[in-house]
């Protein structure tokens, strides 16, 4: 596909090159490249010359201010090049790879404990390598787990390679096979950077002039062979304001797609049964909860379908906002649902919402996997003929055979653990439904302005009077003994406590061994004068009901359990969490564990028991949870050490493989974005102005795979 004028953007200096190549041109038609390499390019999505140039590098190296390594100091970041004279695989009680370098001023020593098996392969003595870390000492200076680039003996006379900013690419085995490494990219990049006749700018000049930014022409030049650091960080800056205007503009145009000329439900009423309710709760509605209900209240008097995220910490009271929100549809003659990830969470939510109902003319039921025929024919009755106006389930309520009278609210727990299609079959059981979302997993606002940009957003910040934040403590193996002494002081002194046992997929039968062994291990010699008992998610339904039924009265002490009691599940007596392996968890899954206890009146301690050796991610992890029990700065750390396309399922957007803004420091850039699209879309829904033609032609190349959910003109 050839695309207009404004898109051919540079002609090859270079005799040999007899066409003009376009943004859209495959990379094997550019000079150095071919059908072979092209291959190991496309593979680390580098199709067409757009990518080869939007391929930005991930950091610098100063050739001007590398240190000798007669002149490391400890505790000092560095950048060090030399040779490496050896290589060796050290056994012994913490196996390491050692390599020396030296650079004719001195050795040091680089150190890898983790991937030794992978590392070593890639050095070789005599090899040219530029290393940068943090300087420690260990019988002499020393850089552990450093990043590292290779240079050839060329690199050190060749000035593509020395005597400035050199930019370092990302790479990987399969590229480097094929010679791009940050040397073959410098190589490929720098004449094609040389000989573009121009490049076709992708911002108004309007917002280049708000926001003084850098055009795109000299941003390509300055991001991949800048002459000085201000002009690369404008560079940078250009892009990443780029890189999220696009992004911003793609999701308000989304939003206002599925808006445009739909028909929903104007939901007029507010009755006694909402009022009644407000006035039966035994406690008072915090203020970030009537805050986010009056935002929820003026969504569902509008005729257009409600979209919105509630977002709040654990204990944050999100169930009573669904459930009065529930209410007002069902006061307006239709049906509502809530759809829960688990089954224990569902019959969680379930049981609190007939509590509050109990007394009230409002028939609820719970619709789950496994429920005996006769009782899941009965809900099924309920629903279809609109006698049952209210009900809470799990993926089992986007089944075949489940159909709604007049379904009209739906309610969404924790939406990352559901499938696109779970979800969009559930709404198809209604007409034009409104949908609240809610979610636990406190998410930082660069993050709902991303993941979850087409919907509103409201945050639950305020936690229930009486709640006291819970002690969390991270110990080390060796002091199991006193851990087990202090469960029991809890135990004799009228409380409950859990021990929880990690649960991943790929070990699951390992894992779910290790879980019952532990509980054998607990009961027999541990506390066999304490009634434990086991939770794991292979049980059945109404086991495991019956377990938690019993825990909660406080007849079973000691829950032992796999990750099933994550969320949901609220027993106030228990004051105590032991989560063992705490170095396998992820944050938001220790964060929503804790959040198990604290919900009482007596103080609560949740204590992180890991191995004594654990990875540098698993240490800045615990140390998080030992330092805030705020989930939004855990959730910030989360976004930080992971980075965005692995939290809350985003990377199956396909729209948050980020090149080179972050969402962890570039907030201020994001808000300024995202300012411009909103200015846009406010005035130009479809963008069908004729100045808005280069917008237009630039989403359609960014987002040519999901196109079809906006309407530009």
């Amino acid at each position: 596909m050839r695309r207009p004028d404004p898109f051919r953007i540079f002609a090859m200096s270079d005799s040999s090159q007899t066409h003009s190549i376009h943004l859209d041109t495959t990379v094997q038609y550019l000079k150095g490249i071919g059908p072979k390499r092209a291959g190991a390019l496309e593979k680390a999505g580098i199709r067409f010359a757009e990518d080869l140039l939007t391929y930005f590098p991930r950091r610098y190296l100063d050739r001007r201010t590398v240190t000798r390594i007669r002149d490391v100091r400890v505790n000092a970041s560095v950048t060090v090049v030399g040779q490496i004279l050896a290589v060796d695989v050290i056994r012994g009680r913490r196996q390491r790879l050692v390599v020396l370098v030296g650079d004719g001023s001195g050795m040091m020593e680089c150190v890898w404990f983790q991937g030794i098996a992978y590392v070593s392969k890639n050095f070789h003595a005599g090899e040219t390598v530029a290393f940068s870390g943090k300087v420690s000492v260990y019988h002499g200076p020393q850089l552990v787990h450093p990043e590292y680039d290779k240079l050839s003996e060329a690199d050190e006379t060749n000035p593509m390679h020395t005597g400035g900013i050199i930019p370092l690419y990302p790479s990987s085995e399969g590229l480097s096979r094929q010679g791009f490494d940050s040397r073959g990219f410098r190589r490929v990049l720098r004449p094609l950077v040389d000989g573009l006749a121009r490049i076709p700018e992708t911002l108004p000049d309007a917002v280049l002039g708000r926001h003084a930014l850098m055009g795109r022409r000299e941003a390509v030049e300055n991001i991949h062979f800048p002459g000085r650091w201000k002009d690369l960080e404008s560079a940078r800056l250009r892009f990443k304001f780029e890189e999220l205007f696009y992004l911003q503009l793609f999701l308000m145009l989304q939003r206002e797609a599925r808006h445009a000329g739909e028909q929903g439900i104007a939901f007029t009423r507010v009755g006694d049964q909402v009022r009644g309710l407000i006035e039966r709760l035994s406690f008072e509605l915090t203020g970030a909860q009537k805050r986010v209900l009056r935002e929820i209240r003026e969504d569902m008097r509008r005729p257009t379908a409600m979209n919105r995220l509630v977002q709040g910490d654990v204990g944050a009271g999100k169930t009573v906002v669904a459930l009065l929100a529930m209410l007002i549809a069902v006061e307006n003659g239709y049906q509502a649902c809530l759809m829960a990830p688990t089954e224990i969470l569902a019959e969680q939510h379930f049981l609190n919402i007939r509590r509050m109902l109990e007394g009230m003319d409002v028939s609820s039921a719970l619709l789950r996997g496994g429920q005996k025929t006769k009782e899941r024919q009965a809900v099924l009755d309920g629903l279809a003929d609109g006698s049952i106006p209210l009900v809470v389930g799990t993926h089992a309520l986007v089944q075949e055979g489940v159909a709604f009278r007049n379904l009209g609210f739906v309610v969404i727990d924790e939406q990352h653990r559901f499938g696109v299609m779970q979800r969009a079959t559930l709404l198809q059981k209604g007409v034009t439904p409104d949908v609240l979302i809610m979610t636990a997993t406190p998410i930082p606002r660069t993050l709902a302005l991303t993941a979850y940009g087409d919907l509103d957003v409201s945050v639950l910040d305020e936690l229930p009077p009486g709640r006291h934040p819970v002690r969390t403590v991270w110990r080390k193996e060796d002091i199991r003994g006193k851990v087990y002494e202090f469960i029991r002081d809890e135990i004799r002194s009228g409380r409950q406590a859990y021990i929880v046992y990690p649960l991943v997929e790929e070990s699951e039968k390992l894992d779910l061994k290790a879980a019952t062994e532990g509980f054998e291990t607990l009961s027999r010699t541990v506390f066999p004068d304490v009634f434990l008992a086991l939770l794991h998610g292979r049980m059945k339904s109404d086991e495991k009901e019956e377990i938690m039924r019993r825990f909660k009265s406080g007849e079973i002490r000691i829950l032992v359990s796999t990750t099933v009691i994550e969320v949901g599940v609220d027993v106030p007596n228990a004051t105590v969490m032991l989560v063992e392996h705490a170095e396998r968890f992820g944050l938001p899954q220790l964060h929503q564990l804790r959040g198990r206890v604290g919900r009482g009146e007596a103080k609560s301690t949740c204590i992180l028991l890991s191995s004594y050796a654990v990875s540098e991610d698993a240490r800045r992890r615990l140390e998080t949870m030992e330092a805030t029990t705020d989930g939004f700065r855990i959730a910030e750390a989360d976004l930080e050490i992971r980075g965005p396309g692995e939290l809350f399922g985003t990377r199956q957007h396909g729209m948050l493989n980020l090149k080179i803004a972050s969402l962890v420091t570039d907030g201020p850039v994001l808000e300024k974005a995202r300012g411009e699209a909103v200015r846009i879309v406010e005035s130009d829904p479809k963008l069908e102005d004729p100045g808005h033609s280069l917008l237009r032609e630039n989403l359609k190349r960014l987002y040519r795979e999901n196109i079809g959910l906006i309407r530009v003109g």
